[in-house]
Protein backbone atom coordinates (compact mmCIF):
# COMPACT_ATOMS: atom_id res chain seq x y z
CA UNK A 1 0.00 0.00 0.00
CA UNK A 2 2.82 2.38 0.73
CA UNK A 3 4.31 2.25 -2.96
CA UNK A 4 0.60 3.27 -4.67
CA UNK A 5 0.68 5.98 -2.23
CA UNK A 6 4.11 6.98 -3.15
CA UNK A 7 3.41 6.72 -7.03
CA UNK A 8 0.35 8.66 -5.99
CA UNK A 9 2.20 11.73 -5.15
CA UNK A 10 4.72 11.35 -7.80
CA UNK A 11 2.33 11.48 -10.08
CA UNK A 12 0.47 14.40 -8.76
CA UNK A 13 3.79 16.47 -8.85
CA UNK A 14 4.49 15.32 -11.78
CA UNK A 15 1.35 16.63 -12.93
CA UNK A 16 1.99 20.04 -11.21
CA UNK A 17 5.60 20.30 -12.65
CA UNK A 18 4.38 19.79 -15.85
CA UNK A 19 1.38 22.26 -15.95
CA UNK A 20 3.82 24.86 -14.40
CA UNK A 21 6.30 24.10 -17.16
CA UNK A 22 4.09 24.16 -20.18
CA UNK A 23 2.92 28.05 -18.96
CA UNK A 24 5.90 29.25 -17.94
CA UNK A 25 7.80 27.55 -21.48
CA UNK A 26 4.50 29.17 -23.77
CA UNK A 27 4.70 32.35 -21.95
CA UNK A 28 8.42 32.60 -22.86
CA UNK A 29 8.02 32.06 -26.34
CA UNK A 30 5.67 34.27 -26.79
CA UNK A 31 7.58 37.09 -25.22
CA UNK A 32 10.91 36.27 -26.97
CA UNK A 33 9.24 35.00 -30.04
CA UNK A 34 11.54 31.69 -29.68
CA UNK A 35 10.21 28.90 -31.79
CA UNK A 36 10.69 25.35 -30.97
CA UNK A 37 11.39 23.35 -34.09
CA UNK A 38 11.98 19.56 -33.99
CA UNK A 39 10.63 18.10 -36.98
CA UNK A 40 12.37 18.73 -40.57
CA UNK A 41 9.66 20.47 -41.79
CA UNK A 42 10.03 23.12 -39.47
CA UNK A 43 13.55 23.25 -39.61
CA UNK A 44 14.32 23.97 -43.04
CA UNK A 45 11.41 26.85 -43.06
CA UNK A 46 12.98 28.30 -39.86
CA UNK A 47 16.67 27.80 -41.65
CA UNK A 48 15.34 29.61 -44.63
CA UNK A 49 13.74 32.38 -43.00
CA UNK A 50 16.78 33.61 -41.10
CA UNK A 51 18.74 33.95 -44.46
CA UNK A 52 18.47 36.75 -46.52
CA UNK A 53 16.25 36.36 -49.86
CA UNK A 54 16.72 37.19 -53.39
CA UNK A 55 14.81 36.29 -56.03
CA UNK A 56 15.72 35.13 -59.28
CA UNK A 57 14.34 37.09 -62.53
CA UNK A 58 11.33 34.87 -62.97
CA UNK A 59 9.83 35.57 -59.65
CA UNK A 60 11.01 39.35 -60.16
CA UNK A 61 8.84 39.28 -63.32
CA UNK A 62 5.61 37.79 -60.92
CA UNK A 63 6.43 40.52 -58.34
CA UNK A 64 6.62 43.10 -60.88
CA UNK A 65 3.40 42.13 -62.89
CA UNK A 66 2.03 41.58 -59.32
CA UNK A 67 0.53 38.18 -60.17
CA UNK A 68 2.47 37.68 -56.59
CA UNK A 69 3.85 39.30 -53.80
CA UNK A 70 6.60 39.10 -50.78
CA UNK A 71 3.18 38.55 -48.47
CA UNK A 72 3.11 35.13 -50.34
CA UNK A 73 6.64 33.98 -50.62
CA UNK A 74 6.38 34.91 -46.40
CA UNK A 75 3.64 32.71 -46.50
CA UNK A 76 5.23 29.83 -48.21
CA UNK A 77 8.47 30.12 -45.98
CA UNK A 78 6.37 30.41 -42.50
CA UNK A 79 3.51 27.86 -43.48
CA UNK A 80 4.16 25.80 -46.32
CA UNK A 81 4.73 22.21 -46.46
CA UNK A 82 8.13 21.28 -47.73
CA UNK A 83 8.16 18.37 -50.10
CA UNK A 84 11.44 16.18 -49.78
CA UNK A 85 10.46 13.53 -52.08
CA UNK A 86 10.92 16.01 -54.79
CA UNK A 87 13.47 18.04 -53.27
CA UNK A 88 17.10 18.12 -53.83
CA UNK A 89 19.00 18.00 -50.11
CA UNK A 90 22.28 16.18 -51.11
CA UNK A 91 23.26 18.45 -53.27
CA UNK A 92 26.41 20.73 -52.20
CA UNK A 93 26.70 23.30 -51.81
CA UNK A 94 22.74 24.79 -52.36
CA UNK A 95 20.29 22.66 -51.25
CA UNK A 96 17.01 22.75 -53.41
CA UNK A 97 13.68 22.64 -52.06
CA UNK A 98 10.17 22.31 -53.10
CA UNK A 99 7.20 24.19 -51.16
CA UNK A 100 4.09 23.02 -51.66
CA UNK A 101 0.74 26.16 -50.42
CA UNK A 102 -1.86 27.46 -51.16
CA UNK A 103 -2.12 30.68 -53.76
CA UNK A 104 -5.99 31.67 -53.73
CA UNK A 105 -7.31 28.55 -52.94
CA UNK A 106 -5.14 26.66 -55.86
CA UNK A 107 -2.30 24.43 -55.31
CA UNK A 108 1.38 25.60 -56.19
CA UNK A 109 5.33 25.12 -55.52
CA UNK A 110 7.37 26.92 -54.83
CA UNK A 111 10.79 26.45 -55.66
CA UNK A 112 13.51 27.87 -53.35
CA UNK A 113 17.41 27.68 -53.07
CA UNK A 114 19.26 27.30 -49.63
CA UNK A 115 22.90 28.34 -50.26
CA UNK A 116 25.16 28.58 -46.76
CA UNK A 117 24.71 32.31 -46.50
CA UNK A 118 21.65 33.29 -48.71
CA UNK A 119 18.64 31.71 -50.03
CA UNK A 120 17.50 32.40 -53.62
CA UNK A 121 13.69 32.15 -54.74
CA UNK A 122 14.14 30.60 -57.88
CA UNK A 123 10.79 29.48 -59.10
CA UNK A 124 6.88 29.22 -58.51
CA UNK A 125 4.45 26.76 -60.35
CA UNK A 126 1.27 28.33 -60.05
CA UNK A 127 -0.68 24.89 -62.33
CA UNK A 128 -0.32 22.17 -59.81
Amino acid sequence: MAFIKRLGWYLVGLSIGIVFLTFFLKKKSDETGTEFCYFPNCRVLKDLRSKPLSYSNDIKTLLNNKTIDSTTVAYFLNDGDIDFGNSDTKSTPCKTYKIEGLIKEKEAVLTVINCTDKVVIDKIDLSK
